[in-house]
C-alpha cells in the first residue's frame, strides 16, 4: 500500500504487516526514537504520546525510560533480554520503535521484511544493529537519502516477541523538524489505524464527534 500525503514532508513508501495478525491491541507501548538530534527526539515521543493519550492507549517515552549510559554505549543481546522482561515486568505488551535510516543500494523493502520475519526478528535484534545512531556521530553523514522506518513488535506474555508491522517512509525535508514530526506521526497513526494496530478508526471519530 503507498499513502502519499498532500503537501507532506513526508511520505510512506511502503509498509508490511504479519500476516498472521488481523488485529493486534495494547495496554502499554514504549515509544522510542532513535537519533542523535535530542530535540527531535522529545519533540517526536512526546507528540506521539499524545496521539496514544488521546486514544486511552497507555504510551511512555523512552526518554523517561532509558538513561543517558543505555543509549551512549552498545548493548549486548543478553542487555536487551533483560530489557524486555524489565518491560514486560512494567506490563508493557509493546514497542514502537522510529529510526532513521539510509541507504544508496537499499533492498526493497518487502524483501527485508519478508527476510527478517523469516528470520525470527525482533526488537533486540532491530535495536542491536541498528544503536549506532545514538552515539556515531559520522552516521548521518553517511547517506544522502534519508528514510525512517517505525516498526511495531509484540513483547507479550506467552507469545513470541515477534514483528507485527513495520513502514518505511521518505523525510523530504527534515531539515524542517517540527512540520516533519507533525506529518510522520500523523502518517503513522492513519496507517495502524487503517490496518487496526492498536488504534481503532471508529473509536476516535466516536470520541471526537465527526
Amino acid at each position: 500500500m503507498v499513502i502519499l500525503l498532500g503537501c507532506s514532508s513526508t511520505e510512506m513508501v511502503d509498509n508490511w504487516k504479519n500476516p498472521e495478525i488481523v488485529i493486534f491491541d495494547a495496554n502499554k507501548v514504549l515509544l522510542v526514537g532513535m537519533t542523535q538530534n535530542e530535540e527531535a527526539r522529545v519533540e517526536f515521543e512526546s507528540k506521539l504520546k499524545k496521539e496514544f493519550d488521546a486514544r486511552n492507549v497507555t504510551a511512555v517515552r523512552s526518554i523517561d525510560v532509558f538513561d543517558v549510559a543505555f543509549t551512549n554505549a552498545k548493548r549486548t543481546e543478553k542487555e536487551l533480554d533483560n530489557f524486555e522482561q524489565q518491560l514486560l515486568d512494567k506490563d508493557f505488551d509493546a514497542i514502537l520503535l522510529t529510526k532513521i535510516v539510509g541507504s544508496e543500494n537499499k533492498q526493497p523493502l518487502r524483501k527485508t521484511i519478508a527476510q527478517l520475519y523469516k528470520e525470527g526478528d525482533g526488537f533486540n535484534q532491530d535495536y542491536r544493529r541498528n544503536q549506532d545512531i545514538y552515539y556515531d556521530e559520522e552516521y548521518n553523514q553517511r547517506y544522502k537519502v534519508y528514510q525512517a522506518e517505525t516498526s511495531l513488535y509484540c513483547i507479550c506474555v506467552d507469545k513470541e516477541r515477534s514483528l507485527i508491522w513495520r513502514g518505511n517512509i521518505d523525510l523530504l525535508n527534515p531539515d524542517d523538524i517540527q512540520k516533519t514530526v507533525d506529518d510522520y506521526i500523523q502518517l503513522i497513526v492513519s496507517a495502524m489505524e487503517q490496518q487496526d494496530l492498536i488504534f481503532r478508526k471508529d473509536a476516535v471519530e466516536t470520541a471526537t464527534g465527526i
